[in-house]
């Protein structure tokens, strides 16, 4: 693992990002990793929202609880991967590029009726692994929140935001932007049911530009509220303009 002697050898915001999909991936919560870390839960919390910046000693101790690296540093002798693999569409950066940022993603509760669930996922292009990766944040259930790859092939032109742990998988397949950025598709996932039981289930999902719903407060929102119906209205189009369809 390479160390940096400085903080400007390594980007708060890209720490950020690789540590959300490393907590996910690991499906750990916060609490055990800042534990683990020697940190306290409010100093990891604040980094991870942006108050607070990453100093070089938590990012090492952080580090040392995950067993990797959170810091991308440029190494004049590794290979950059030029196109993202095969099995993900073979596409190059400036191809994919207008997909990367930040995300509001808004999708049917699976908990409670009648109501929308709204959390953040950021799509960036990872340069050690040389394709699109993404995280999500800002959810009520954070031990839930996912993190993996993101394919796109030709072929189909849609996205896949696929999550795989342990053989399960997890996958969003997104249609092609509209005129103002917006994503539509369908989310298929496992809900828990009774006890330990896991429940395959699916829903139609958006992702909106963060800046599109600034106001759009993180959480569920009922169809009683304003937002509620504001997010109901956003994701309905998923099924109104054909981006996805749900058959029974």
């Amino acid at each position: 693992m390479t160390f940096a002697m400085t903080h400007d050898a390594f980007d708060d915001h890209a720490v950020g990002l690789r540590l959300r999909e490393e907590i996910a991936r690991r499906r750990m919560s916060r609490q055990t990793l800042a534990e683990n870390a020697r940190l306290s839960l409010s100093t990891l919390e604040k980094a991870l929202a942006g108050r607070r910046r990453f100093t070089l000693a938590t990012v090492v101790r952080l580090e040392e609880a995950l067993g990797a690296s959170l810091r991308e540093i440029d190494e004049p002798q590794a290979q950059v991967p030029m196109l993202a693999p095969p099995e993900m569409g073979s596409y190059a950066r400036p191809a994919v590029q207008w997909i990367e940022g930040e995300y509001v993603t808004l999708r049917a509760s699976f908990g409670q009726a009648d109501a929308i669930y709204a959390y953040r996922t950021q799509i960036r292009w990872s340069e050690r692994k040389g394709h699109l990766v993404f995280a999500e944040s800002d959810r009520i259930d954070d031990s839930f929140e996912q993190a993996g790859f993101v394919s796109m092939p030709h072929l189909s032109g849609h996205a896949y935001l696929m999550t795989g742990t342990s053989g399960q998988y997890r996958m969003i397949v997104l249609g092609r932007a509209t005129h103002d950025g917006r994503m539509y598709g369908l989310l298929t996932t496992l809900q828990v049911g009774v006890g330990s039981q896991l429940v395959p289930v699916s829903s139609p999902v958006a992702f909106v530009p963060a800046d599109q719903l600034e106001n759009l407060q993180p959480g569920v929102h009922t169809l009683e509220t304003g937002s509620g119906r504001l997010a109901a209205d956003i994701l309905d189009t998923a099924t109104s303009a054909d981006f996805c369809r749900m058959k029974i």
